[in-house]
């Protein structure tokens, strides 16, 4: 494929920081839009405010995709009435910028590749979700529906729409991993719960390779599930940290009543079951390199 210049939304994250770097060693172009300014010297920076509704018109010049990626992170604070306003205008308001800039101007852009969230499809048991199941009517499975409906405006200007509901990203950088191995690693790790609730986990080089994969397969299109094709349990995923860390478990499971105390309406991201289906990214062509979580937490911890 030839190289493309692409402008990335939440490019300073954890996920855009690895995307950046892969695309810029592929030799393509790469420019992020910010609230401030970047520290990457091989990457312009553009400006934006999307509370303000501000926007650098020159971010757009040259480009042909668009990597969404930018929004207020789900469990960083309590969910107040303002956070979840935030929340969910990060992810549309955004991308609305950008589209309502590209109605003003001439532009390349043919690509928009997106981030979505696998918590469209909610708590849902042990079903299997593949990307035609119906989203969740909770505060964050609405806040994917309206996220994916305001980067769905794009169809109308002719662009090409690839929308992954990212799954439990494992990182021992942030996210879901460390707040699990942390107990494990003093000795009182326990699943949550019932610990039977499917954790729809994925290895962040097949994030990156994901959307690298969307970027040069011009005829990918739609929403797809963002997750490895080897779900496994709570309690599962646990034992794994806890084997892979040689550490013993021996506390009982946390009780549920406990972390809906601690955590009021969000426990719903730790008690709910997901179990994601990659089967259809699969068909598409994608090959994982780490499908089964024993591989990904042996890389990862390495």
């Amino acid at each position: 494929m030839g190289n493309k210049n692409i402008l990335i939304t939440g490019g300073s994250g954890l996920l855009g920081k690895h995307l950046t770097d892969a695309l810029l060693e592929q030799g393509h172009t790469v420019s992020h839009l910010s609230r401030q300014a970047g520290k990457n010297p091989n990457v312009k920076t553009f400006l934006w405010d999307v509370n303000k509704r501000e926007i650098d018109p020159a971010c757009i010049d040259g480009v042909d995709t668009i990597v969404h990626l930018a929004g207020a992170g789900i469990a960083d604070k309590p969910w107040t009435p303002e956070r979840k306003k935030e929340i969910v205008e990060s992810r549309t308001e955004s991308i609305r910028l950008i589209y309502g800039l590209m109605k003003q101007k001439p532009h390349n852009i043919s690509s928009v590749i997106s981030a979505s969230g696998i918590n469209y499809y909610g708590d849902s048991g042990d079903k299997l979700l593949e990307e035609s199941d119906l989203p969740a009517n909770d505060f964050v499975g609405n806040c994917c529906v309206e996220w994916e409906k305001a980067v769905d405006e794009g169809a109308a200007l002719g662009l090409r729409i690839v929308k992954f509901r990212t799954g439990v990203v494992l990182t021992k950088n942030g996210g879901a991993l460390p707040k699990l191995a942390m107990p494990v690693q003093l000795y009182v790790g326990s699943p949550l719960g019932s610990g039977k609730q499917w954790i729809p986990w994925i290895h962040p080089q097949d994030v990156t390779d994901m959307y690298l994969y969307a970027l040069n397969t011009p005829e990918l299109a739609g929403a797809f599930n963002m997750v490895a094709p080897n779900p496994v349990t709570n309690k599962q995923l646990t034992k794994a940290v806890a084997k892979e860390l040689h550490k013993p478990l021996w506390a009982p499971n946390v009780p549920a009543f406990l972390i809906k105390l601690l955590f009021g309406e969000m426990a719903v991201l730790v008690l709910g079951s997901t179990k994601g289906s990659a089967q259809k990214i699969q068909a598409s062509g994608f090959k994982f390199s780490y499908p089964d979580v024993e591989s990904a937490l042996k890389e990862i911890y390495g």
